[in-house]
């Protein structure tokens, strides 16, 4: 059984999401929070395995949240939810270590397949849509440092780090490269621990940042 968390300051909304989820027989709402600050201590005394985390909310917002829960439990998932599709929020929310980003007008199997993606490790968001919404955010935003984890990748894993930035899944990249997708798992794998991302969600923003890839190629 998953266990999800639901934070959002709407009531209905969070009915909405319990009923929707709550009839799977692999997913069961644990609690509900009405603000960032009771969804960190109710994540904190009830460990769920995934919190479908609001990004506007009053008093701590769900990008802090998500932080302060990424930082203290990492075996808790993070899945964000958001109104508008091009939020600034969204970005800064996977930088705090959400898993994914999900609009709040998805279909209840996009939102109930997602709590089981994220769950998983991977990340909910299309591999094309992120590439788009992250690329059009960060090329907006104030330039960052440029991770110095990136001089330690070899060349395989700095290609291999473009190629996610694309969009390409493992399957994709071993095609493109020739080689198997388990040889290519160990790449990921390595490349993420050497520049400190947990997934392919906050890898796709370390890229655009380090200016290996830019919005529209």
């Amino acid at each position: 059984m998953i266990k999800v968390l639901l934070a959002d300051d709407h009531e209905l909304v969070r009915k909405g999401f319990r009923l929707m989820l709550d009839a799977q027989p692999d997913l069961g709402v644990v609690g509900e929070a009405a603000d960032g600050a009771e969804a960190v201590e109710l994540c904190r005394r009830l460990r769920p395995d995934v919190v479908l985390m609001d990004l506007h909310m009053p008093g701590l917002d769900g990008v802090r949240a998500t932080e302060l829960i990424t930082a203290e439990l990492p075996e808790v998932r993070v899945l964000a939810l958001s109104t508008f599709d091009l939020d600034e929020n969204v970005v800064a929310a996977l930088r705090a270590g959400a898993g994914g980003f999900l609009p709040k007008d998805v279909s209840p199997e996009e939102l109930i397949e997602g709590v089981r993606v994220v769950h998983r490790g991977e990340s909910a968001v299309a591999p094309r849509l992120l590439t788009r919404l992250i690329g059009t955010m960060v090329h907006a935003s104030r330039p960052r440092p440029i991770p110095a984890e990136l001089d330690g990748l070899t060349d395989r894993e700095r290609e291999i780090l473009v190629l996610i930035a694309r969009g390409r899944s493992n399957t994709e990249i071993a095609q493109d490269l020739s080689v198997s997708p388990s040889t290519v798992k160990n790449h990921v794998t390595s490349l993420f621990a050497k520049i400190g991302v947990r997934d392919r969600a906050q890898a796709v923003i370390v890229a655009y940042e380090a200016a290996l890839i830019r919005p529209g190629e």
